[in-house]
């Protein structure tokens, strides 16, 4: 059994909804995080007797030889997450997603971690003309982002042995509703226009953006902890639920919120187009999504109207690259 798991970010999007369910679920939980968006992301489950959280850079290896030992499991969650982040800083960017990563694997290791779930991202692939795009696909990714995500896992590859098993996720964009609320991917970005301003703007509207909801990426986190080690060790899997156009997301999102929503549809110079299969996950490990985009629009249109999400349009914490330039992280 994996009873101790360290998850790295787990005060991020992500991370906000995944560490209460695991600790319902009975894990102890420590998690690694600067806590860039606030200290209060897991305000819910503060004082939780198998919670520890500690105020960290996975780029401290000394802290890493603290926190490690005793854990049977580590999510690796914390990155600079997604492509204008990345380059806000590219130095930084490398600094976190790919020069900490073989240290913290090497010290997981060493420290007797049984297990190294590390999210990738689906951004690996690049473009494709394929109607279905699955893990045996060559990967070509298009930025340094996707790059470095790419380049973590080959080195976690060479690290897979009997007492150290290691899974790699492909996750889509993820949507709906957290602790930690990011407004700055597709779906909460649609609806949060649509709920505070009455207008969606979609730019181009043709290109396939797939996406999975956030408890449904949460449930899958679960799923590869408790998996019996000969089902999941050394694979990789893709994971997302639906592929809409862009335009296709607006008009659920507005189908949602209300008639009275009007759609822009204005050009763009990305015409990127994903369409992920998720067969393999499903077939290999029975695990299939089962929330929709409409139930991760309906999540934000109530703690919006709950004032669970104040000041959404313009507050910081929402948006990554707004709150990376405040803190000046280095």
């Amino acid at each position: 059994m994996l009873k101790t798991v360290l998850v790295t970010g787990g005060a991020g999007y992500v991370g906000s909804a995944l560490v209460p369910r695991l600790l319902a679920e009975g894990f102890a939980v420590r998690v690694l995080d600067l806590y860039l968006y606030g200290e209060d992301v897991l305000q819910a489950v503060k004082g939780h007797p198998h919670l520890t959280e500690i105020k960290g850079d996975i780029r401290d290896q000394e802290l890493l030889r603290k926190v490690l030992p005793g854990c049977d499991a580590v999510i690796h969650l914390a990155c600079i997450s997604n492509d204008p982040s990345f380059e806000l800083n590219p130095a930084l960017g490398k600094s976190i997603n790919f020069d900490a990563f073989r240290p913290l694997v090497e010290i997981a290791r060493e420290s007797g971690v049984q297990r190294f779930i590390y999210a990738s991202s689906a951004s690996v692939y690049g473009v494709k003309d394929a109607p279905e795009v699955t893990e045996e696909m060559s990967l070509e990714p298009l930025t340094d982002y996707s790059k470095y995500k790419a380049m973590c896992e080959d080195v976690l590859r060479t690290y897979e042995s009997p007492s150290f098993t290691t899974v790699i996720v492909r996750p889509t964009t993820v949507c709906g509703y957290a602790p930690r609320q990011r407004l700055d991917v597709i779906v909460n970005i649609l609806t949060n226009h649509a709920v505070h301003t009455g207008k969606i703007q979609v730019h181009g509207g043709e290109q396939k953006r797939p996406n999975m909801h956030i408890h449904d990426t949460v449930e899958l986190y679960l799923l590869l902890l408790q998996c019996p080690r000969e089902l999941v060790a050394g694979k990789t899997f893709n994971a997302n639920f639906e592929n809409h156009t862009v335009r296709q997301l607006a008009e659920l999102v507005r189908g949602v919120v209300g008639p009275h929503v009007t759609l822009e549809i204005v050009p763009t110079i990305d015409n990127r187009s994903y369409h992920v299969s998720s067969e393999k996950i499903a077939r290999e490990l029975g695990f299939r999504p089962k929330r929709t985009i409409e139930d991760a629009v309906r999540e934000l249109m109530q703690a919006f109207q709950s004032g669970k999400l104040p000041n959404a349009l313009t507050d910081s914490r929402y948006f990554n690259i707004k709150r990376m330039q405040e803190v000046k992280l280095r």
